[in-house]
């Protein structure tokens, strides 16, 4: 069975990302994509709770792509989350519609991958993190997968790594489409990019 995508693009300065931008274009271009730049659909924060309802009941992944500032995400995606995952909808005794779907996020950090230790700079992995976000998946009903993550990303450019990781981009997002992977075993990775290096999320050939 293949996976409709709706990937919730926030970047507060697009114009200046060297990163985000340049994989958000990757996943338009993928046309089970339903890409979305919420800066851009909503300058004023004036979210249209109906319509992004309606989105994600028609869609089975949800991402949330953005850049990772200050251990969280940008304003726009709080918004869209108190907003959006209302009462009645998204939990509650009632609020079973996002039962069943699947949720990740795709982050970039300036910090390098030694920096998300228990013994690094930030004293905490990625994974611990991003709690809040694993712990909003669990209480809509959602399956949580490990995110797609870029470390480092300041100076991804000039290392030459941003091309490599675009074509690993596009190949999660294929593999996450067609569903051909063992949902328990790419759970337990610490994050997608590990999925792919073990091979476990990887498109099939046609």
């Amino acid at each position: 069975m293949l996976s409709k995508i709706l990937l919730l693009y926030a970047h507060p300065s697009p114009s200046r990302s060297e990163v985000n931008q340049p994989l958000f274009q990757v996943a338009k271009q993928l046309p089970f994509v339903t890409a979305v730049d919420l800066y851009h659909e909503y300058p004023k924060l004036d979210i249209d709770i109906e319509r992004e309802q309606q989105r994600l009941l028609d869609h089975d992944l949800i991402i949330f792509q953005f850049p990772f500032f200050w251990y969280s995400t940008p304003a726009i995606l709080k918004e869209w989350q108190d907003l959006v995952l209302e009462y009645g909808f998204a939990y509650g005794s009632e609020g079973n519609a996002l039962h069943g779907k699947r949720f990740m996020c795709a982050i970039t950090t300036g910090g390098s991958e030694k920096a998300y230790r228990a013994d690094g700079y930030n004293h905490f992995t990625i994974k611990e993190l991003l709690q809040p976000l694993e712990q909003t998946a669990n209480i809509t009903g959602m399956k949580y997968l490990p995110p797609f993550a870029l470390f480092g990303s300041r100076t991804a450019v000039e290392e030459g790594r941003l091309e490599a990781h675009k074509q690993c981009w596009q190949r999660t997002l294929t593999a996450l489409y067609q569903q051909g992977y063992d949902l328990a075993g790419v759970q337990a990775q610490p994050t997608l990019n590990d999925a792919v290096d073990a091979q476990m999320l990887n498109p099939q050939e046609d």
